[in-house]
């Protein structure tokens, strides 16, 4: 039996039309057109005419590239054609009114991890889908200040050896490549489940000082192994990209972490809430994995602006609940208890 198309698990979703679910199905319809183009533009390399040049920072700080602002341009057009009140990106200081009658607003990350660009690593897109609340044309911000359990869907583009779509729209997470034979996007993997328990982690352990000593606590027992209280070989990985992260994550399991830090700035992390934690968060708990911010459920935190800064971790829901009680009641692990020494009764 031939694999769906998008196009027929859109159809799917639709099923008894009404104005929300049209909306979604003819916003990331426009999403797929505008990430293709995407595509095709990075697959030039730097024979193309945007790609790693620097331009300056965008409203949030961050050192913005060539292909940021093509790519912002690409999705913005593309969402004046799409029944989408609002537009936030993370290249934009405040949202764009599009057509305060339409019933979505959009939150975006044009282009993920794009520091990775003239290396050659996959870089992505991710967007949030939410209803536009309130009066768009009066408060363009209010739309975006929900907290991401109201989210629509959620999804993502990885620009990688396959353009692939993974995508939410609240009954699991599922993932679509791009076959350029058909010219459309085809499911390659329905309802992904990441695995309960890991053997893996991904962070920048360049930043070990500068991590609170739970973070700390819980790499220093991973890295012990099999003689260390988890009684298990880790391994690690760290691509610096969230989406390649994320993806992997997403086919074989494991657990990320951007926590906070102690340096000038870190203190909240650098993901954004509303474009990167909230979408990505989405995907990881319907696919069966748990997102917080060390502590706190991130679909449950109420953003407070749109540029919003949050530790993140995410991935194999039970390694996530053992990062959570490191932070709140590290005495109630079994193998730091001193009760049970270094190899107690509850090990994981």
């Amino acid at each position: 039996m031939p694999a769906a198309t998008l196009d027929a698990f859109l159809n799917s979703y639709l099923g008894q039309p009404d104005e929300l679910r049209s909306a979604v199905v003819a916003t990331v319809r426009q999403l797929t057109q505008a990430a293709t183009k995407i595509r095709n533009t990075i697959n030039q390399g730097v024979l193309g005419t945007a790609f790693a040049g620097t331009r300056g920072a965008n409203a949030d700080g961050d050192i913005q590239k060539d292909l940021d602002i093509f790519a912002d341009d690409i999705f913005l057009d593309a969402m004046r054609h799409a029944p989408v009140a609002l537009y936030a990106s993370e290249e934009l200081e405040q949202p764009v009114l599009l057509d305060s009658k339409a019933p979505l607003a959009i939150a975006i990350d044009p282009l993920d991890g794009s520091s990775n660009i003239d290396t050659n690593v996959s870089i992505g897109t991710i967007f949030s889908l939410l209803p536009a609340t309130g009066a768009p044309d009066g408060n363009p911000a209010a739309s975006f200040l929900q907290a991401g359990v109201n989210q629509l869907g959620a999804g993502f583009f990885i620009y990688g050896p396959q353009l692939a779509l993974v995508l939410s729209l609240g009954s699991g997470t599922h993932v679509f490549v791009l076959s350029t034979r058909l010219g459309t996007f085809v499911q390659a993997y329905e309802s992904r489940i990441i695995p309960q328990r890991t053997q893996e982690f991904a962070i920048n352990a360049a930043n070990y000082r500068h991590w609170d000593e739970a973070v700390r606590l819980y790499i220093d027992d991973c890295l012990e192994g099999i003689e260390g209280p988890r009684e298990k070989d880790f391994n690690m990985r760290w691509i610096a990209s969230l989406v390649a992260d994320c993806y992997r994550i997403l086919m074989r399991g494991g657990v990320f972490l951007y926590p906070g830090d102690k340096r000038k700035g870190y203190r909240q992390g650098r993901l954004r809430l509303v474009y990167e934690a909230n979408p990505i968060a989405y995907l990881i708990e319907q696919a069966a994995g748990a997102a917080t911010d060390t502590i706190t459920r991130i679909l449950e935190i109420e953003p407070e602006s749109l540029h919003q800064r949050v530790p993140v971790v995410f991935g194999s829901a039970r390694e996530v609940a053992r990062i959570t009680r490191y932070h709140t009641e590290p005495s109630a692990i079994g193998e730091r208890a001193p009760l049970f020494s270094r190899r107690g009764l509850f090990r994981a």
